[in-house]
């Protein structure tokens, strides 16, 4: 593929870059896909624990998240093409939000009312009932393992908000196969083992890209898709002055255990949970597994990186011990190993946990950013939004002005663009964690 021409060059091909070329084939429009690894979301993607949720700290994001459930019960469907290497699909096992002060039901429950999610409340005792072996104190706030307070007896008890459309994506990769591979279909081309050196551009727009092999990639609209590399990106492009959120890449893992005697009951799975009364979050796996991630709690230092390639690709021992253990704390019955095991990653963060989704400055070029942690649920409508921009602005729309709105398929909702804005005043309302 030397010195090659496309309607659109999408950077990334994880499981948003992926949606975003599906979305763009769909308009017809010539599409190349560049990716620096070595297949469809063989980067951040592959690390995700894909859990499908809806308590975001905004409607727009709330709404997102619903409507993109619907495409990933519906998964053949969306796709509209059969990939021989199997379908991904949805495991529906309900989500328990634990009670902690970060992220008070009260906050969350008018904005289910409001975008028709159906959830639960439940105290300490039906928490229970629900969670076989469950510990239902209160640890609040998070503390590391060589706190003294750490393992101190709970003197008050929480509940939970419960949200039984939640669950998870089984395997994360194969969704963006799944998605490559529709694109691929449509005519879609995809590049590996492609990294982008630099993005050129005629006067106030962009032109293409520069692959490392030497390649010359020419097209007159960009989008930047490429997770934990997107800031990189960025400044090859000479963009993002303008830009009031802004993005880091971060290392993060997640753990593997065997669950709880009881937690995934006969032909069933054990709820997803998350729990910033400890800082931890798990979900169920096949096999009996559990799988167990961190919600950054004040406690534990964050592992910003300058540079992604420089990341330690193998789970810590310290790290292990942290996650788990807080999960054992809130599963009592849980084992933990002596040694770890699980999947470390990059993440893209955007600095109030709320994607990028939108033009910029530079004409031609646009982002899908700062998805990593929380935004794999939502990467059909991603696709969507992005392929909504590009068509539009790219007809003369001024969505900074005007801000686009999406309209979902299947709930009706009509989602406003300007929540994604690269300009938009910092979400107060956030976690300041992968909840968003």
């Amino acid at each position: 593929m030397r010195n090659s021409t496309a309607d659109v060059i999408v950077v990334g091909a994880g499981v948003i870059g992926s949606a975003v070329a599906l979305e763009l084939a769909r308009l017809g429009m010539t599409t190349i896909v560049v990716d620096r690894t070595g297949g469809a979301g063989h980067g951040s993607t592959s690390a995700s624990s894909a859990i499908v949720r809806f308590n975001y700290s905004t409607w727009d994001g709330v709404a997102t998240a619903w409507e993109s459930k619907h495409c990933w019960e519906k998964w053949a469907e969306h796709l509209q093409f059969r990939d021989s290497a199997g379908l991904a699909a949805f495991r529906r096992t309900g989500m328990m939000m634990i009670d902690a002060p970060a992220a008070p039901r009260e906050r969350i429950m008018p904005l289910f009312e409001a975008v028709g999610i159906p959830y639960e409340e439940l105290d300490a005792a039906a928490l229970r009932d629900r969670v076989p072996g469950i510990d239902t104190g209160r640890y609040w706030p998070p503390k590391p393992l060589s706190s003294e307070d750490f393992f101190a007896d709970a003197t008050t008890e929480v509940g939970a908000l419960f949200t039984p459309d939640a669950g998870y994506v089984d395997d994360p990769q194969l969704a963006a196969h799944n998605l490559a591979v529709a694109a691929d279909h449509l005519g879609a081309r995809f590049r590996y083992n492609a990294a982008v050196v630099a993005v050129e551009r005629h006067r106030d727009r962009v032109s293409g890209v520069l692959l490392a092999d030497g390649t010359r990639v020419q097209a007159p609209v960009v989008v930047n898709a490429a997770g934990p590399w997107s800031g990189a990106l960025n400044r090859l492009a000479g963009v993002g002055a303008e830009f009031t959120v802004h993005v880091r890449p971060m290392r993060q893992e997640v753990h593997q255990v065997q669950a709880p005697h009881g937690y995934n009951g006969a032909g069933s799975l054990g709820p997803a949970v998350a729990d910033l009364d400890l800082g931890v979050y798990f979900r169920p796996g096949s096999g009996d597994r559990l799988y167990i991630g961190g919600t950054e709690p004040e406690c534990d230092p964050l592992e910003w990186l300058d540079d992604p390639d420089l990341a330690n690709p193998n789970v810590t021992v310290e790290r292990f011990q942290a996650q788990v253990v807080r999960a054992a704390r809130r599963l009592p019955d849980l084992t933990v190993p002596n040694a770890p095991a699980g999947i470390a990653g990059v993440y893209d963060v955007a600095s109030d946990w709320t994607p990028i989704y939108d033009r910029t400055d530079l004409g031609g070029y646009y982002v899908a950013m700062g998805t990593s942690g929380n935004q794999f649920k939502n990467a059909p409508l991603a696709g969507r939004f992005l392929a909504l921009l590009v068509d539009r602005v790219e007809a003369g729309h001024d969505h900074d002005r005007d801000p686009l709105q999406y309209r979902c398929e299947h709930t009706g909702h009509e989602i406003n663009l300007a929540a994604f804005s690269r300009k938009r005043p910092v979400n107060n309302n956030s976690t300041g964690t992968v909840m968003g």
